[in-house]
């Protein structure tokens, strides 16, 4: 029974972005699942902190990270990093994302908005997954849980439609081929979640709320939690025959 309760016990399992709503929840889900966890954060230490305060006391090894992940060499130093806390990674769960819808970055122009998503969704993703499969692979298991974006290849009209069309879709395509690469060694998927209530969700303006809605056909906005059992499912031996997927997350889309 301990074992079913926790079928990642004794497993490494590494998540990008874990300071923020997704990567937080799918970090604790993990952890609760038995992984010892690497938690990577960029700017928010003391968050991180915190975090690897919580699995430790729920019973789980943690440490935590910090990286740029826009920058090419630091994320090399993570995957090195992260591998050798323990010598391994048997899970990989890559949430981290530039944020370009709140705060100051609601404001850039729509270059540097893609400039960014691609070297953080895009870039990193490509990057870390491929060398820390590599390194799987070599060492015989693996799991790589990439995140994508139920839209994406459907398209959405507006600045943000095309934006993450463009990078989610490419994060989408890149996991397919990344699982024939790996295999059968190394299990690569992409969950494609709709509307999940982000920090731009919880601010958003009354046609969105009313749209998230609606379109789901739950009726409701998804959470972070919910994003994070369908991570902690993907990564346990479970789902050992799903490979190569991926795996829209929205509550059932309601087509218009």
């Amino acid at each position: 029974m301990h074992m079913m309760a926790q079928p990642l016990k004794d497993q490494v399992a590494v998540v990008t972005g874990a300071t923020g709503g997704i990567g937080h929840a799918v970090a604790l889900a993990l952890a609760g699942a038995g992984a010892d966890l690497v938690v990577h954060t960029l700017r928010a230490r003391q968050a991180a902190e915190k975090l690897v305060e919580d699995i430790r006391r729920a019973g789980s090894e943690a440490t935590a990270i910090t990286a740029d992940l826009s920058v090419a060499a630091q994320r090399l130093s993570f995957v090195d990093q992260a591998w050798n806390w323990k010598s391994r990674v048997d899970v990989l769960v890559n949430v981290a994302g530039a944020d370009v819808l709140t705060g100051d970055a609601a404001q850039w122009s729509f270059e540097k908005k893609l400039t960014v998503l691609w070297q953080v969704d895009v870039l990193a993703t490509i990057e870390l997954s491929r060398a820390t499969g590599q390194k799987m692979k070599a060492r015989g298991s693996g799991v790589i849980v990439n995140i994508g974006w139920d839209q994406a290849e459907q398209g959405m009209a507006g600045e943000s439609g095309e934006m993450f069309a463009a990078t989610k879709g490419a994060v989408m395509c890149f996991s397919r081929s990344l699982a024939q690469s790996l295999a059968p060694q190394v299990r690569v998927n992409c969950l494609a979640p709709g509307w999940i209530r982000t920090a731009w969700a919880e601010q958003a303006s009354d046609y969105w709320q009313e749209r998230a809605q609606r379109q789901a056909l739950v009726g409701r906005w998804g959470t972070p939690e919910d994003i994070a059992k369908a991570v902690s499912f993907l990564a346990s031996p479970a789902a050992e025959f799903i490979n190569g997927q991926v795996i829209p997350f929205n509550g059932g889309f309601r087509y218009e």
